[in-house]
């Protein structure tokens, strides 16, 4: 090695044992002086009862939907609502020109007439025969055929009963009525259109129920299983499990309602079953085919612990709090998460009530470090306390 070569490495060596014995003295000497206290925002953990919700999205259906058509043929003479109208069962809807189904009631009412009294002259021949048969008057044959006259009689009586009760059906379906109370939608044919009867009958309008309505919607096969293990099974039992349901343009659920059914299979492509929850609807706001956030509580109440989840941090896998003892130091806590209730978030393991953390500010502490703690409210909705927490010593 040459004597350049040789200073050259012996520069280096002593530059980097200079800037070892640097970091090192930085390192102890940062090791020495402690972090100044920082003021963070610090919360009292809290503890209540709370119903975990499970969230779904579905649509409103109605609980009745009947297609109107006509069940007799002819021309369209009237039409007796609006649009968009609601509507009583029983109300008139449409008008089928009825003169021709009059026609056929008088006339079957006519023909009823004549076997009345055919049926009356068989019974009194049959009658006369009987007593001269008694006298041996006539013969036995004379006798049965006028019995086989008064039976014959009595048929084509109850076949013009039948006659006149089939016409006056016809007649009754001239007036088309609503069978359900409901909104009708518009009409689909006009006055002075003729309309069939049949296979091929065609679709005069729609009738919806307003109240009661369905949300209809499905849940996972988890869900499923919670509410099985709470005594929900088949359509059993699930008349008290809670829903709540708000539209596109509503917030905090306002509508309340319960289950009403639950599909028979689970669909195995999805891993859902589907859910029907029924809802009161006085004002007629929830129009069928709307979309609807629902959620339902497919467990009773529990105590819970909560905290903002503002307060909690991540941790690689791991989620995490900062505990403040009674000395105003923080120290790190993996704990375990439920949903959101209202607001704040379920902890399942790892808090106690009325143990304080930290709230804003995870990101400028670390464990064992001191902090000035502010307090403040863990529910935003509430106001903070008004006594701050002392600093130690």
């Amino acid at each position: 090695m040459t004597l350049t070569a040789i200073v050259i490495v012996g520069g280096a060596a002593l530059l980097w044992a200079t800037g070892a014995i640097s970091f090192a003295d930085r390192t102890a000497k940062s090791a020495i002086t402690p972090t100044p206290p920082v003021p963070v925002s610090v919360a009292t953990v809290i503890q209540k009862s709370v119903t975990e919700w499970d969230e779904f999205s579905g649509r409103v259906q109605p609980v009745e939907r009947v297609e109107i058509r006509p069940q007799v043929s002819g021309l369209i003479t009237a039409i007796n609502f609006e649009e968009g109208q609601l509507v009583n069962k029983g109300d008139p809807l449409f008008t089928i020109d009825p003169r021709p189904f009059q026609a056929e009631v008088a006339q079957a009412q006519a023909a009823l007439e004549g076997a009345q009294a055919r049926l009356s002259l068989a019974k009194a021949n049959l009658l006369r025969s009987k007593e001269l048969f008694d006298t041996h008057t006539v013969a036995k044959n004379d006798l049965d055929q006028n019995n086989d006259a008064y039976m014959e009689a009595d048929a084509n009586l109850k076949s013009a009963q039948a006659a006149l009760q089939t016409a006056q059906i016809n007649l009754d379906y001239t007036a088309i009525t609503s069978p359900v109370t409901g909104r009708v939608s518009r009409a689909e044919i006009t006055v002075g259109n003729l309309v069939e009867a049949g296979a091929n009958a065609p679709l005069l309008t729609t009738v919806v129920s307003v109240s009661p309505v369905y949300v209809e919607f499905e849940i996972d096969e988890q869900t499923y299983l919670k509410y099985s293990a709470n005594g929900a099974e088949g359509n059993t039992g699930i008349d008290h499990i809670p829903v709540e349901m708000e539209l596109a343009n509503e917030e905090g659920y306002p509508h309340q309602g319960h289950l009403k059914s639950i599909d028979n299979r689970l669909d195995t492509t999805s891993g859902t079953i589907r859910v029907r929850a029924v809802f009161e609807n006085p004002t007629g706001e929830l129009t069928p085919g709307l979309y609807a956030k629902v959620r339902t509580a497919g467990a009773p109440a529990e105590t819970a612990v909560l905290v903002d989840d503002r307060a909690v941090g991540t941790d690689q896998d791991k989620k995490y709090v900062m505990v403040v003892d009674s000395g105003n130091k923080v120290t790190y806590r993996t704990v375990t998460l439920g949903p959101i209730i209202n607001g704040l978030r379920i902890v399942r393991s790892g808090l106690q009530k009325d143990e304080r953390i930290v709230v804003d500010g995870l990101q400028i502490i670390r464990p064992n470090q001191e902090i000035i703690p502010e307090n403040v409210a863990m529910d935003r909705n509430q106001s903070p306390p008004e006594v701050a927490a002392s600093r130690g010593n």
